[in-house]
């Protein structure tokens, strides 16, 4: 479970999260949606401990991020936009070595890749390096380093950006297995059949704060808009452009 309390984060010259506030539920996926600069990116990362807020809480299970980095982290898988491989290392190496990071024991991280390799289906070059992967095959790696620690709760920042449809295919497929398996999960997404097809709860930011939140039919209802899209236009503005 993940809580987020009126966060806020400015860089010189700019405030780019004004006071955001949502929960995410187990068993639950979470979808945030925004327009360029809305505060999005920066919302994922104080919620993943790489960026410190400037005021309120973010809650990982009941940890205070702000308090407890570490702990906070052996409860969370994160998949940021950029995958930041190192491409000499192959996906084996990338996945032993983050379980090493997390305090796995290498029979532990043996078993666990084993698990990951088959679930995402990277037997074809688990031992390859790196170097020269496909965005589906980096995204395959990113993922598995870090799912390596069986984390209850999952932050991924646009995880189909960039794939083709049957990678998105089998992205939607994964995440909605990780719900039935009762993880939160949490995405970031500009596409709408994204939201449609996998979101429980819907969170809109815009100028840093968030203007909407809920199902996607209390957005609709609440809006007056039967399209998603159209709901999303009426809850940002029409001054907006998507990310």
């Amino acid at each position: 479970m993940i809580h987020v309390d009126d966060v806020h984060k400015s860089f010189p010259g700019v405030a780019a999260v004004g006071g955001v506030s949502f929960g995410a539920g187990d068993g639950q996926i979470t979808a945030l949606l925004g327009p360029n600069g809305a505060g999005k990116t920066t919302t994922l990362r104080m919620i993943t401990a790489l960026l410190p807020a400037d005021r309120g809480r973010v809650g990982i299970d009941g940890i205070d991020v702000g308090v407890d980095p570490a702990a906070a982290h052996r409860r969370l898988g994160a998949l940021p936009h950029a995958h930041g491989l190192y491409p000499r290392l192959t996906p084996r190496e990338h996945v032993a070595y983050f379980g090493r990071l997390h305090g796995l024991d290498d029979d532990v991280i043996a078993r666990r890749s084993a698990e990951l390799f088959a679930l995402l289906d990277m037997s074809e070059f688990q031992d390859r390096r790196a170097e020269g992967f496909s965005q589906g095959q980096k995204l395959k790696v990113a993922l598995a380093r870090a799912l390596v620690h069986r984390p209850q709760n999952l932050v991924l920042d646009e995880p189909t950006a960039g794939l083709d449809v049957k990678g998105i295919r089998a992205m939607r497929a994964f995440l909605l297995q990780q719900k039935q398996q009762g993880r939160c999960v949490v995405f970031s997404t500009h596409v709408m059949q994204e939201v449609a097809a996998l979101a429980d709860h819907v969170v809109i930011i815009a100028r840093g704060k968030v203007t909407a939140s809920g199902t996607l039919d209390e957005l609709r209802a609440n809006t007056g808009k039967a399209d998603l899209e159209e709901a999303f236009i009426a809850a940002v503005g029409d001054d907006e452009g998507l990310s």
